[in-house]
């Protein structure tokens, strides 16, 4: 990987911690004025404060947990899979465990791929991680919120007196609705996927090479 695709990793890498933290922490000030300003309020200078460190600090913690990383459209249809069941197809080749096929794969990614591949891989990759985060944060607060609404209602509190959280409450939900309809990218994951299959088994050949230099590698054979 030479040093322009290194800063680009860079890069994408602080957006996927900073975007979602940066859209949990305002969908939480918003919900602070909404909902938790009446029973406790703080001066907005040690508020903002707090909604900076917040920021990374959701983000940070959402990056670490790479929950993402367990839904299907992240799973189905890796490159690393169809390596693996190109070498079964091989009966000379002793089979790739999962870690082993995905170190080939980095390896034929960073130094066989055409170069505008690997900014593919990066953007959708990015975007992935950020939208899913960013559509979870926006359920998990609709889901909150409800049940806000339905505690104050059930201590006397009418819809009249929570005007400013039953309009946060509905703008989330829709939002939500949204996501979960235009769901671009789960779609856009899978085609980046199916796009760098297309590329290798129109490159089998090659890939044949590497494995077998790759098997002698594991054997301890020098090329």
């Amino acid at each position: 990987m030479n040093q322009s695709h290194s800063s680009s990793f860079g890069l994408y890498e602080v957006f996927r911690i900073l975007i979602p933290g940066f859209y949990f922490s305002s969908l939480s000030l918003i919900f602070y004025y909404a909902f938790l300003y009446q029973y406790f309020s703080i001066e907005i200078h040690p508020l903002m404060i707090i909604y900076f460190l917040f920021i990374l600090v959701s983000g940070l913690t959402m990056y670490a947990k790479e929950t993402t990383k367990k839904r299907r459209a992240f799973i189905e249809n890796r490159p690393s899979e169809y390596l693996q069941n190109l070498i079964r197809q091989t009966k000379s080749s002793q089979l790739l465990d999962e870690d082993e096929s995905r170190q080939l794969y980095f390896y034929i990614l960073n130094h066989y791929f055409p170069t505008f591949f690997h900014e593919k891989v990066f953007f959708f990759g990015t975007v992935y991680h950020i939208m899913i985060q960013i559509r979870r944060s926006t359920f998990w607060f609709t889901i909150l919120s409800l049940l806000c609404i339905s505690i104050q209602i059930a201590m006397g509190i009418s819809l009249d007196k929570q005007q400013g959280l039953v309009a946060f409450t509905i703008f989330i939900s829709i939002l939500y609705l949204i996501f979960v309809k235009y769901n671009k990218a789960d779609r856009k994951m899978q085609e980046n996927y199916l796009d760098q299959i297309f590329w290798l088994r129109m490159n089998e050949d090659l890939l044949k090479d590497i494995l077998k230099k790759y098997e002698r590698l594991k054997r301890g054979i020098t090329p």
